[in-house]
C-alpha cells in the first residue's frame, strides 16, 4: 500500500488507472470501515481509500482536538483489507488557503436532523467530500449507512454536479447486541458500552410498532424518546421518515427509523430501514 502525502503524488499514482473505488474516511478505522474497503475491492481497478480529519465539519465545541487518531493501527488494518493507495493529507496539503469556496447542500435535507443539531456540519462534509472526489476522481464511492442522512446529502450533491461516481451504500457493522460500529464508542465507558445497545433496542421497537400496524408515528416516537430519556439518555430526535428523501412519512410509504441521543458525553446516532 502507497502512502501518499500530496495532491500531486496522489495524482500520479492513480495515473495507470480507469476506475478508482474510493473509501473516504476520518480514521480511528474499525470493521465498519474495512468492510467499505472490502467491497469496493472488486468495484475498481484500483481501492483508494482517504484519512483525513475534516476540521470544516466539526462545530466550536465539539471533538476535533480530541477525535481520536490511531494511525499505525489504521495502516495496518487497510493493508490487511486490501487498499492499494491511502491518501492521507495534512491540511496545509488539502486547505492550501482557507477553503472560501463550500458547497452547500439542499437545505430540506441538509438542514434538518443532524444538519439543525450541528448547524454547518453538511456544508463541511460536502465540501470536503467535493474537494477528495476531485483529486481522486473515483469511479465508485463507498459510504456507510450508519450515516444515513449523510449518505443521502452526498447521493444528491452526486446528482446536482452530475459527478461521474455511483455512491454505494454499504449495511451498517454491528457489535453483538444491536450497536453501531462507530469511531466515537471508544469514548464510551464499559457501563455506557452496555447500555449503547439500547439505542438500536428503541429503533427495533419503533420499527414494530410500524409493522404492527401503529399509524400514530407522532405517538412511535414520542415513546422511544421517553424509553431512553428514562434511562438516562438525552435523546435529540427519535423520528420515522420518509426513506426517500428524510421528509414526513405517511404510512404505506418505505421508511426509515433515524436516532442521534446523548449517552453521558458521547453522542451516537442509528438508523433502521422499515420495510411494511
Amino acid at each position: 500500500m502507497h502512502i501518499a502525502r500530496t495532491i500531486e503524488d496522489l495524482r500520479d499514482r492513480l495515473g495507470a488507472f480507469r476506475h478508482p473505488a474510493f473509501v473516504p474516511t476520518m480514521g480511528n478505522l474499525h470493521d465498519g470501515h474495512l468492510d467499505l474497503v472490502q467491497q469496493a475491492r472488486p468495484l475498481g481497478d484500483v481501492t483508494v481509500a482517504s484519512i483525513f480529519v475534516n476540521r470544516l465539519q466539526f462545530l466550536p465545541h465539539e471533538d476535533f482536538d480530541t477525535y481520536p487518531r490511531t494511525w499505525d493501527s489504521d495502516c495496518d488494518k487497510l493493508r490487511a483489507a486490501g487498499c492499494d493507495l491511502l491518501f492521507a493529507p495534512d491540511e496545509k496539503a488539502l486547505y492550501p488557503e482557507p477553503q472560501a469556496c463550500k458547497v452547500h447542500p439542499d437545505p430540506a435535507l441538509g438542514d434538518i436532523l443532524e444538519g439543525h443539531f450541528r448547524p454547518g456540519f453538511f456544508v463541511g462534509v460536502c465540501t470536503v467530500v467535493m474537494k477528495l472526489f476531485s483529486c481522486v476522481q473515483p469511479r465508485v464511492a463507498m459510504f456507510g449507512k450508519k450515516d444515513y442522512q449523510q449518505l443521502m446529502v452526498i447521493r444528491h450533491m452526486v446528482r446536482q454536479f452530475a459527478l461521474p461516481i455511483e455512491v454505494v451504500g454499504v449495511e451498517t457493522r454491528r457489535a453483538a447486541g444491536g450497536l453501531a460500529l462507530s469511531s466515537r464508542n471508544g469514548y464510551l465507558s464499559d457501563a455506557e458500552r452496555a447500555e449503547a445497545v439500547e439505542l438500536s433496542k428503541a429503533l427495533q421497537a419503533m420499527a414494530e410498532a410500524v409493522r404492527t400496524g401503529e399509524r400514530d408515528f407522532s405517538a412511535i416516537e414520542t415513546r422511544a424518546i421517553a424509553s431512553l430519556q428514562e434511562r438516562g439518555w438525552q435523546p435529540d430526535y427519535m423520528t420515522l421518515r420518509r426513506r426517500a428523501d428524510l421528509q414526513a412519512a405517511a404510512p404505506g410509504e418505505p421508511l426509515v427509523a433515524l436516532a442521534a441521543a446523548r449517552l453521558g458525553a458521547t453522542r451516537l446516532i442509528d438508523n433502521l430501514e422499515i420495510d411494511t
